[in-house]
């Protein structure tokens, strides 16, 4: 089966937009992630941030990625608004109930992922956002096929644009690990559920 190239389906998405800037509702995991994927789509879209992660444990460490994240983002002179839904781990653990705790990348983190890219689409309807996506495709660790097939059917169900894409390519990774060091960020090693720590 021939792999999608997810990242040529985005640059034909922006190249359609003719230089407008529509608005995008971006939910990010943490600032690390954040940061290659704001540098990219910051030309093409007017972005607003939603830091919506009820999976993330404990709440300490919740709470000091969203604090990373807005560190980042006054540091580099980012104007740009993060949205805070709130530390929710019940909607986590109520999504997941019955999936077992192994490792990351398997069927428990496509269901928290749609979780989460769910109630990005859901706001971003409700806010009347042009576009939604997730920080999420940049790490290695995640499967851009799982993402986006999960962004097209929220798309359909919400009637929100969602932006395809698959934010590791291009050392889209590789520049998020640059921009961290440059801005001396905390960096977690684990993805943020307590199934993913204890797999560390």
């Amino acid at each position: 089966m021939e792999k999608v190239n997810y990242n040529a389906q985005m640059r034909r998405q922006i190249d359609a937009l003719h230089g407008a800037r529509p608005t995008l509702l971006l939910q990010c995991c943490c600032g690390p992630c954040a940061t290659a994927v704001i540098e990219r789509l910051l030309p093409h879209f007017a972005l607003t941030l939603y830091y919506y992660n009820p999976n993330t444990w404990p709440e300490a460490e919740y709470e000091k990625r969203l604090k990373t994240l807005k560190d980042y983002l006054s540091q580099a002179g980012l104007g740009l608004e993060v949205i805070v839904a709130g530390y929710a781990p019940a909607e986590y653990f109520s999504a997941v109930k019955g999936f077992s705790d192994t490792a990351e990348g398997d069927e428990r983190c496509a269901v928290c992922q749609g979780l989460r890219l769910e109630k990005t689409a859901e706001y971003a309807r409700a806010h009347g956002y042009d576009y939604f996506a997730s920080t999420l495709s940049v790490s290695p660790m995640k499967n851009a096929d799982v993402i986006n097939v999960l962004g097209g059917a929220l798309e359909k169900k919400y009637g929100v644009k969602y932006l395809i894409n698959d934010f590791k390519k291009e050392d889209g990774y590789k520049r998020s690990v640059e921009l961290s060091r440059e801005y001396g960020m905390y960096r977690q090693d684990y993805c943020g559920c307590e199934a993913s720590m204890k797999h560390i």
